[in-house]
């Protein structure tokens, strides 16, 4: 947040500035009003009065309605005084008071008059207070002077009538539509404001009709547009145009030749906007982009801070979705680490993280490291965040970034703060699993200092996850124990947990914790001593330390078998009596949707509250929800969870988007639908599904959902048996339901509903569903160690592609594995590459991938496909997605 500029000298208190509103009442100040009544008026002190209470009024002082009318009545008494500066302070008090219909009587005379006048300052205030005040009948009365005053001679007369009428369009859009012609004559102004506003008025009076709209830009990009402010307006409404267009595949893009010429423009703001403009294209090349990245490196040398804030956040932009277009700019940004403005330097640092090589990352480290004392924790999370993004990129450097994360762990910081780094320590040892133990050591090592007991409870949580199955678990009880010793009661009963957790799963450590837990069984809190006894009755039931059950591993480590929401209703609706809550008599339907279904397409939750990644990375989220059916119990282990595919528009009166469920003998389609019509409840609601086009599929379960309030998400199920192994498959879907009235007033529904349905979109089940994107730190030793018993080779044609990195991201795509090394990314007018791709088959396949691509005609892709795999069989079924896709 920007600070208030103040003088650094030791005697800046005696040289405060004095307020002239300090003490201010609301009382003493309509006693002053009083002047207004004066014979003889003092303009002077009469702009004093109005001044303070503009100022009561903008403070969110209110005035009762006999306060504002006396007020008002008062302030129209000043027209008659001649003072310019005090008829323009009048302006603004009537404007502020918005008068009522009847009082607006009153004034509308005098401000007709002045809006005549031969003053154009009171010409220009006059239309503005008449528009702001007047209603649609007396609109129409003044229409004429309006329509004269927007092709007014004076640019300030002009301008005010074309801002009234974009005002106006709000609430009487026909008659302002009425002034097309004077406003398009505005447009060819020589004044810069009057063709700004004229362009805006001109484009909302329009923007409900495309083809109008896209007419209006071709006229005007022809270079009659000389205002900087109106040629940025142009910009954008071109870059609207070419978004609705979508014509990016057939030839060159509508509009795009004007962008680049903008790049030219002698006005710092117009070349900005056009080469924002340009990176925010849907589908940009690198081709298109060059020219725009030209400028923008060209901004960050500049003098003024604002111009190298606007690239480098540009840039910054730029480097999620095209990083290597960004490196030519590398080194001008490495020299805005330093600058004075911290902003500038944290988007420059976070910048070269996306973009950096795996050469590149010590030297930023250290870099980084000075520069994180001086910035604010709003921006150490972007940097942290970055951090994050480039480990994942280059798992070999992993120990300096987790270094550098655990140093920064233990400085000064905020929970934000220090979630974020604990949060990307996690997800770092779930992705790469040579990072497990440091980073369980540096997590181990903060709570032995950390102040927010959220953390704390969170880290012991994943500790007893993860702990157990490291090369050496005893090393981690000290630092738990020290928690039942230290901290407070809600860290204590999480450390008792997680020891219950180790000697669960380590035999050897049993006895060591059977004596911590006995200890805790004379803790001050309840809830501490309860937990320890409850774990030492399980883990020794009868006094003797032996092998853990599966049944206490699975009460320590496994979830309930029925929704959150429904236990939570369920024990509040529980009356004690002499019977036991049985969990059993809690309903399993689920009533809401477990997860975030709405977020971004492709961001994966991270940190302390994901699933791990690994083979279960998508489906631990799902899996409680889908155990808790009983439909669904004998389908074995769930393999994979597609992400939510939409199956309908946005808008539309219903959303349902669905998850793919793979199983390895079926498939369990999951549809998440909302109803979005608030006069309606949807009972029965199913969805049908016809596999006519999926041979190798029959249906097996199909689970209603009794009601669909509005906008509350509920989910209906439907699964199917298929072979084992891969089958695809095309499905058409229905939904279907009992659509009854409600009655928002009371919202009660009619009892009588009309069967409905509603077409959904087609739902293809796809090679990339039976593959796992799980990623592997070193890919020339899992790919050498995997050996080539069970490698397959072979060369394929993928015919005319755009470029190289197209070729690639479809592929990648039709196989769904995960991209390792960043070779994902492929430089600009490459003609070669080699992707490196890895993931686990259905059955839990190891797979390692090798494409080598080059271009060996007009655009003509060759591709070179190698595949080890632990089975020769799944070595083969690549190669076939592949050759079919």
């Amino acid at each position: 947040m920007a600070q208030p500029l103040v003088k650094k000298d030791d005697d800046r208190d005696d040289e405060a500035e004095y307020s002239p509103f300090l003490g201010i009442e609301k009382g003493a100040v309509l006693q002053e009003a009083r002047v207004f009544n004066d014979p003889q008026l003092d303009p002077r002190r009469c702009s004093q009065v109005i001044t303070k209470l503009l100022y009561l009024l903008n403070q969110g002082e209110t005035f009762t309605k006999i306060e504002a009318t006396e007020v008002f009545f008062a302030v129209t008494k000043l027209f008659q005084s001649r003072d310019i500066g005090l008829r323009r302070m009048v302006y603004l008090m009537i404007k502020e008071l918005s008068p009522s219909a009847d009082e607006v009587i009153i004034v509308t005379s005098s401000l007709m008059k002045d809006m005549n006048s031969k003053t154009d300052m009171y010409r220009a205030n006059a239309i503005r207070v008449l528009c702001r005040i007047t209603d649609g009948t007396l609109l129409t009365q003044i229409e004429r002077y309006l329509k004269q005053a927007i092709v007014d001679k004076n640019p300030v007369v002009a301008s005010a009538a074309l801002v009234s009428g974009i005002h106006l369009l709000q609430t009487n859009p026909e008659i302002v539509k009425r002034w097309s012609n004077e406003v398009q004559e505005a447009v060819q102004s020589r004044a810069a404001l009057v063709q700004f506003h004229a362009l805006a008025l001109l484009h909302q009076i329009r923007q409900n009709d495309r083809l109008a709209v896209s007419k209006l830009v071709t006229s005007l990009t022809r270079g009659t547009v000389r205002s900087p402010l109106a040629q940025c307006l142009l910009i954008r409404y071109a870059s609207q145009v070419i978004h609705e267009s979508g014509n990016t595949q057939t030839g060159e893009r509508p509009f795009y030749d004007y962008l680049e010429s903008c790049l030219r423009h002698k006005a710092e703001m117009v070349i900005f906007e056009a080469a924002r403009a340009i990176t925010e294209l849907s589908g940009v090349t690198s081709r298109e982009l060059t020219p725009a990245i030209t400028v923008l490196q060209l901004f960050l040398s500049s003098s003024k801070p604002v111009l190298r804030f606007a690239a480098v956040r540009t840039l910054n932009k730029v480097a999620m979705t095209h990083p290597m277009a960004v490196t030519n700019c590398n080194i001008d940004m490495e020299s805005l680490i330093s600058d004075q403005n911290r902003s500038i330097a944290t988007l420059a640092i976070t910048t070269l993280l996306k973009t950096g090589n795996e050469s590149s990352v010590d030297r930023l480290m250290k870099q980084i490291t000075n520069f994180m004392s001086d910035i604010a924790d709003e921006f150490k999370i972007v940097v942290v965040e970055a951090i994050r993004s480039l480990c994942l990129k280059f798992p070999l450097k992993y120990r300096s970034l987790m270094n550098f994360l655990s140093n920064i762990l233990r400085e000064e910081g905020g929970f934000e703060y220090k979630k974020a780094i604990v949060d990307s320590i996690v997800l770092l040892i779930r992705d790469i699993p040579d990072a497990n133990e440091s980073g369980l050591f540096h997590l181990c090592e903060f709570i032995e200092d950390c102040e927010f007991t959220y953390l704390s409870t969170q880290i012991l949580h994943f500790l007893g996850n993860e702990g157990p199955k490291t090369s050496d678990p005893s090393k981690y009880i000290r630092y738990i124990y020290n928690r039942v010793i230290l901290e407070n009661a809600t860290v204590r009963a999480s450390a008792v947990s997680t020891l219950a957790k180790f000697g669960a799963m380590v035999d050897s450590l049993k006895p060591r914790i059977f004596v911590l837990l006995r200890r805790c069984l004379f803790d001050s809190d309840d809830e501490v001593r309860d937990r320890a006894t409850l774990y030492l009755n399980m883990l020794a039931g009868d006094g003797i330390v032996s092998e853990t059950g599966k049944d206490v591993k699975e009460f320590l480590f496994g979830s309930l078998n029925v929704p959150l929401g429904n236990l939570e209703t369920s024990l509040k609706n529980y009356e004690p009596s002499e019977e036991p809550f049985d969990i059993n008599s809690v309903p399993k339907d689920v009533k809401a949707q477990p997860l975030a279904e709405k977020k971004a397409p492709g961001k994966k939750p991270t940190g302390l509250g994901a699933a791990p990644t690994g083979p279960t990375s998508t489906v631990d989220a799902y899996e409680k929800l889908l155990s808790s059916i009983p439909e669904f119990a004998g389908f074995g282990k769930l393999f994979k969870s597609s992400a939510p595919v939409e199956l309908t528009e946005a808008e539309t009166e219903y959303a349902v988007n669905v998850v793919k469920h793979i199983y390895d003998g079926h498939v369990v389609f999951q549809y998440n639908c909302t109803n979005t019509v608030p006069e309606q409840l949807l009972e029965n609601v199913s969805v049908v599904v016809d596999a006519s086009e999926a041979e190798e599929f029959s249906e097996v379960v199909s689970k209603h959902l009794r009601s669909l309030p509005y906008d509350s998400p509920g989910q209906t199920f439907v699964a199917f048996e298929k072979p084992e192994g891969v089958a695809f498959g095309k499905f058409s879907n229905v939904l279907r339901f009992i659509v009854k009235e409600v009655d928002t007033s009371t919202g009660e529904a009619e009892e009588e509903g009309v069967e409905d349905e509603y077409q959904l979109e087609d739902l293809d089940v796809v090679a990339a569903d039976y593959m796992l994107k799980v990623g592997v730190s070193n890919f020339k030793n899992a790919w050498d160690s995997m050996g080539d018993d069970c490698e397959r080779v072979d060369e394929y044609g993928l015919g005319v592609r755009e470029s190289l990195a197209e070729a690639v991201n479809a592929v990648i795509n039709i196989l769904g594995m995960q991209p390792c090394e960043g070779t994902e990314v492929v430089p600009s007018n490459s003609r070669s590459h080699t992707c490196l791709l890895s993931g686990v088959f259905i059955g839990n396949v190891k797979v390692l991938v090798r494409l080598s691509f080059g271009i060996d005609g007009p655009k003509q892709v060759a591709m070179k496909l190698a595949v080890r795999s632990e089975d020769p069989a799944v070595s083969d079924t690549i190669h076939e997605i592949v050759a079919s896709g």
